[in-house]
């Protein structure tokens, strides 16, 4: 069961397509502004559109679907706690940030911690973005690894190096625009999934919930308090809320409708045997579609892998170390080629991240998901504490966040709490340590 001849033209054409699309731009990169900031050019609703791409990516595409397939729609808790995740920024962050009182909370942290706070946040940021994305990397290879037989090690690499290229050649511009591009491609192919699974249900929709209801599929609030649950109200609100007031939220109904789908489908033939869940989607695409349109969701699949991080962490190793420790007065030209090596460097690491995580028996959403929550609890304690109080300095703060990473790894590796708590409990954690150190010592002034 594997894809057709048009199929593979689809999906080699978007491929060859996006890497030029996103390689154009190299020749607008003169300067470290251009490469970083697109020289502050791009339009808002391009920057609103990267901003949904970045955060829908594979992970939503299959694993959300396969949460509600192999579950039913619990994960919608956590969209609850994305909600008012957003009213809180809106509420407390953003009139500050309009009266020029927050910059963005790196800048925050630098301001009123100095550079080691800034510098340890920087440092979070690297490792835990190269793992979530080499996850999503992984993801996608394991998608076009079901569908084509190609393994998926050699997937990894050429769509590791794909990401790499027309990140380096055209910076954040590239980014951007991609993204723009491959939101309406994967959106397109997530509706062009959920068709196909109407038409080819007997008895339509109706159908669909009939036998989603039956087999408890549209349960979306669990009230249980069990700590080790992931997917309960309690848990899904403190998960969103922190990871919204860390980073951003996104809308996950129409996948895990699609898993219901899927599974209502099952019901009048039998199902493909799959080793994981997240399997699921691909093998049904893969096995039903024709006409190319296989070929146009695995592509799909693809644009919401190649939305990467690269440029960021170019831009935080630049700023955050070479700059600041190893050559403060480098010019923009040696800056510049320092950034595209960076890139290329990250690059990498995630496509060893990706290789790995074939080790993996976990739910690719969850592990994804999971990383991106242990770092948000240190970091967002930081900036509340930056934003609540003048009383606590450096050296306080310092120990919080140590503290709170300490903590989450071993939670994390006990497995006492779901990982939808992780960014609540370090955001705490951090917190109250950082206060009650500085309580503790006579007030330093700030490096």
């Amino acid at each position: 069961m594997v894809l057709r001849p048009l199929d593979y033209a689809v999906i080699l054409g978007y491929l060859v397509a996006i890497t030029l699309f996103g390689s154009w731009f190299a020749k607008f990169q003169k300067t470290t502004r251009d490469y970083f900031l697109a020289d502050r050019s791009a339009p808002w609703w391009a920057i609103c559109f990267t901003i949904v791409a970045t955060e829908t990516s594979t992970l939503s595409f299959i694993g959300v679907p396969a949460s509600a397939y192999t579950g039913n729609m619990t994960f919608l808790q956590l969209a609850i706690g994305y909600i008012i995740g957003r009213l809180l920024v809106s509420a407390i962050f953003l009139p500050a940030y309009f009266r020029g009182d927050l910059v963005t909370s790196y800048e925050l942290l630098q301001r009123r911690f100095g550079t080691p706070v800034k510098t340890l946040a920087s440092g979070i940021f690297l490792v835990t973005r190269s793992l979530a994305d080499g996850i999503r990397l992984f993801a996608t290879a394991l998608v076009i690894a079901v569908v084509t037989g190609v393994p998926v090690s050699w997937t990894v690499i050429l769509l590791g190096a794909a990401m790499i290229v027309y990140t380096v050649r055209g910076g954040a511009a590239a980014v951007i625009w991609t993204d723009v591009v491959q939101m309406f491609v994967y959106l397109a192919g997530a509706w062009l999934v959920f068709v196909a699974l109407l038409n080819r249900i007997p008895g339509g929709w109706a159908e669909v919930v009939s036998t989603g209801a039956a087999a408890g599929k549209f349960v979306f609030l669990d009230l249980t308090t069990k700590p080790t649950a992931v997917y309960t109200l309690w848990a899904g609100v403190a998960g969103g809320v922190a990871l919204t007031l860390a980073t951003h939220g996104t809308q996950f109904t129409l996948f895990l409708v699609i898993g219901i789908m899927m599974f209502a489908y099952y019901q009048h033939i039998p199902p493909p045997a799959v080793s994981r869940a997240d399997e699921i989607l691909p093998r049904f695409v893969v096995g039903t579609l024709t006409g190319g349109m296989a070929g146009f969701i695995v592509a799909a699949i693809v644009a919401a892998a190649l939305s990467p991080s690269l440029n960021s962490m170019a831009a935080a190793t630049v700023n955050d170390f070479y700059k600041r420790y190893i050559n403060p007065g480098a010019d923009d030209r040696t800056l510049l080629t320092l950034a595209r090596r960076a890139t290329i460097a990250w690059g990498i690491v995630q496509i060893g991240v990706a290789l790995g995580s074939q080790l993996m028996n976990r739910s690719v959403l969850d592990a994804g998901l999971s990383v991106l929550s242990l770092a948000s609890g240190p970091v967002l304690g930081a900036f509340l504490v930056g934003v609540g109080t003048r009383r606590v300095t450096t050296g306080p703060m310092m120990i919080g966040m140590i503290t709170g990473i300490a903590a989450l790894t071993v939670i994390w590796w006990t497995g006492v709490l779901a990982w939808t708590w992780y960014a609540l409990t370090g955001a705490a954690i951090t917190g109250v340590v950082a206060i009650a150190a500085s309580a503790a010592r006579p007030r330093s002034r700030t490096a």
